[in-house]
């Protein structure tokens, strides 16, 4: 199941996906990584909205952004929708542990693709590259 999201989106950009982990939580950063890398996703991460703003701004891409609504010096909101702003075109996934509706329509204004509680696990993220495979 998550083999064949994986195996689609290969096919589709003819090389490895690579996703960027925008997170201010070292714990969250680390276990988001470690899903990632165990569904053979390359990945980088940014300790804040600035850092990956700037990560874009020096020309990297992602296939895949998981962003972290609650940051310092810029939020999942902002830094969202800057990216979207500079043309980054790559899936947005925004994960926080908020749950209040208005907070996460926010979000998804902002341009997210998809939004997940955290932590992310294993199911919640072939959830996301499911929908990236079908986009």
């Amino acid at each position: 199941m998550c083999t064949s999201a994986i195996t689609s989106l290969r096919q589709n950009s003819g090389t490895k996906i690579t996703a960027l982990v925008v997170d201010d939580d070292t714990t969250i950063r680390v276990i988001h990584q470690r899903l990632l890398k165990n569904l053979g996703i390359e990945n980088q991460v940014a300790k804040n909205g600035q850092e990956a703003v700037d990560i874009h701004s020096s020309g990297k891409y992602f296939d895949l952004i998981i962003m972290d609504m609650d940051m310092p010096i810029l939020n999942g909101i902002e830094a969202t929708k800057k990216l979207r702003a500079m043309g980054i075109h790559s899936m947005i996934a925004g994960v926080s542990s908020r749950s209040m509706e208005e907070e996460v329509q926010e979000f998804m204004e902002a341009g997210l693709d998809d939004y997940q509680e955290k932590p992310l696990t294993t199911a919640k993220l072939i959830t996301i590259l499911h929908k990236f495979s079908s986009a």
